[in-house]
C-alpha cells in the first residue's frame, strides 16, 4: 500500500516536472500555460538577482577564490543541459592524458546518490569530518557504479581509462584530493562554469548551436543559468551541434559581449551502435530498412531523434524520459513488450541512457545505444589542434614534468603553468 502511494506521488512528481520542462522550452500553449509561465518569469527576476550578487562578491574577493596551482580547463555553457559537455571532456581528457599529462576530471555527480540524510545530521550535531571525495575511478578501474557515481562521471570514467574521475560538490576539495592522492597535474571540470570558488585557468564556454539561449530568460523562466553577457568569462567559445551552416546573428551577439572571442565550431557526429551489455558494434548503415523504437531521458530528445532520422530507418515506437531518468525494471519491461508486439527489429537509446540500465538486464531483443564523439568543423583542422591551441599555445610547452612541485608540508607551488 505505502509502495503503492510513493509510486503515485513519484509519477505526480515527475508528470508536474515534465509540464514544467515543456513549459521553459515553449512546447505547449494554453491560458494556464501562460500564467504558469509568467509565475515562473517572476522567480526568474529573483533568481537574476542572486546570481549577480553571488558574481559580484567572488569579483570583490568577499567570496575566495582557490588557486590549485596546477592547469585547470573548465568546460560549461550558460544554460542547463543540452549543449553536448560530456563528449567535449571526453576528447579533452583523452588528448591530453595522451600528450603525458596526469589527467582528473572533477564532477558534482548530479542526481548521484547522495549520503543518507540521518547520516548526514547526525555527522553535523556531531561536528564530524565530512566525507571524502567519491572515487569513480582511479585511473586503473572503475570503482562506483552509474547510481552512486551519476550518469556522466560512470561513463567518462568507462570510456577513459587512465584518468581520474571525482565526484564532489566542493570541486576545491576533490581537486586537492586529486593532486595529493593521485598526482594530477591537470583538472578538467565538468559543468563548471558557474562554479566560481576556483580560479580557473581556462574556460571553454559550449553553446548549443540549434538553441543557443532559449527564449532569454533566466531559470526557472527560460534554460539560462547567467546571462547571457557572461559570455565575456569565456576563454574560448565553442558552437556545438553544428550544421556547418553560418550563423551570423549569433556570432554578432558572441561577439558583443566577447569582442576577442576565439571560436571554434563544432559538431557531434554519431559513430557506430554499440550493444548495451555485450560487445556487438554495428555500423549505422545496418540500420536501413529496419523497424525500430527508440527511448531517451536526456535534457533536448530532439537531438537524439534527429540522428536516427538520418538514415532510412522507421522510427515506430518512440518514448521520452525526464533528464537522468533513473529506469525502474517495470518500465524497460512494459517498453520492450510494446516493442516485440509491434515486430520491432532492435532498440536504440543514447550512451547516456545505457549506463542507467541495471547490468544483466536481458531485453529479449537487440537492444543498442548510439556512440556520439565531438568533430571540429570551423575555427581549426581539428581537435587536437583545439587541445595544442588551448593548452599548449607555446611550441616548446610539451609536458615534460608535471607542472608543479610538491613541497615536503603537502602543499603545492606553482613553477610552470601551460595556458
Amino acid at each position: 500500500m505505502a509502495d503503492s502511494l510513493g509510486n503515485r506521488l513519484k509519477q505526480r512528481w515527475e508528470d508536474f516536472e515534465q509540464f514544467t520542462i515543456d513549459v521553459i522550452y515553449e512546447r505547449r500553449r494554453g491560458g494556464y500555460v501562460q500564467a504558469y509561465a509568467s509565475f515562473l518569469r517572476s522567480l526568474s527576476w529573483i533568481f537574476s538577482w542572486v546570481v549577480q550578487m553571488r558574481l559580484l562578491l567572488f569579483d570583490q574577493s568577499i567570496l575566495r577564490r582557490r588557486h590549485l596551482g596546477c592547469l585547470v580547463v573548465v568546460v560549461g555553457n550558460l544554460t542547463v543541459g543540452g549543449t553536448g559537455k560530456t563528449p567535449v571532456v571526453e576528447k579533452f581528457a583523452r588528448s591530453l592524458a595522451q600528450r603525458g599529462r596526469k589527467v582528473g576530471i572533477l564532477s558534482r555527480g548530479y542526481k548521484s546518490k547522495k549520503e543518507p540524510l540521518p547520516a548526514t545530521l547526525w555527522r553535523l550535531i556531531s561536528h564530524g569530518e565530512a566525507p571524502p571525495p567519491k572515487v569513480v575511478s582511479d585511473g586503473r578501474q572503475v570503482l562506483l557504479d552509474s547510481e552512486r557515481a551519476g550518469d556522466e562521471p560512470y561513463m567518462l570514467a568507462r570510456n577513459l581509462p587512465g584518468v581520474i574521475v571525482i565526484v564532489d560538490k566542493n570541486r576545491v576539495k576533490a581537486g586537492l584530493y586529486a593532486i595529493r592522492k593521485f598526482g594530477v597535474d591537470t583538472l578538467i571540470l565538468d559543468d563548471g562554469f558557474q562554479y566560481l570558488a576556483l580560479k580557473e585557468q581556462l574556460n571553454l564556454l559550449l553553446i548549443d548551436k540549434t538553441n543557443p539561449f532559449g527564449n532569454h530568460a533566466l531559470l526557472p523562466r527560460g534554460v539560462l543559468r547567467e546571462p547571457v553577457k557572461h559570455i565575456r568569462r569565456a576563454s574560448y567559445v565553442f558552437l556545438t551541434k553544428s550544421n556547418g551552416e553560418q550563423d551570423d546573428d549569433l556570432v554578432r551577439l558572441i561577439k558583443k559581449h566577447k569582442p576577442d572571442a576565439d571560436i571554434i565550431e563544432c559538431t557531434h557526429e554519431p559513430k557506430y551502435l554499440q550493444e548495451v551489455g555485450g560487445d556487438t558494434r554495428l555500423s549505422l548503415t545496418q540500420m536501413n530498412g529496419l523497424r525500430i523504437g527508440a527511448f531517451s531521458g536526456i535534457a533536448t530528445p530532439e537531438s537524439f531523434e534527429g540522428f536516427l532520422q538520418r538514415y532510412s530507418c522507421e522510427v515506430v515506437v518512440l518514448r521520452r524520459f525526464l533528464d537522468h531518468h533513473r529506469y525502474q525494471p517495470s518500465e524497460l519491461q512494459s517498453l520492450f513488450k510494446r516493442a516485440q508486439r509491434s515486430g520491432l527489429d532492435m532498440v536504440v537509446t543514447t550512451e547516456k541512457d545505457a549506463v542507467r540500465i541495471r547490468p544483466g538486464y536481458q531485453p529479449g531483443m537487440p537492444f543498442y545505444y548510439l556512440r556520439v564523439e565531438i568533430e571540429i568543423i570551423d575555427g581549426v583542422d581539428d581537435f587536437e589542434e583545439a587541445v595544442s591551441r588551448i593548452c599548449f599555445p607555446k611550441k616548446d610547452m610539451a609536458p615534460t614534468r608535471p607542472p608543479f612541485q610538491r613541497l615536503s608540508s603537502g602543499a603545492a607551488k606553482v613553477d610552470e603553468i601551460s595556458g
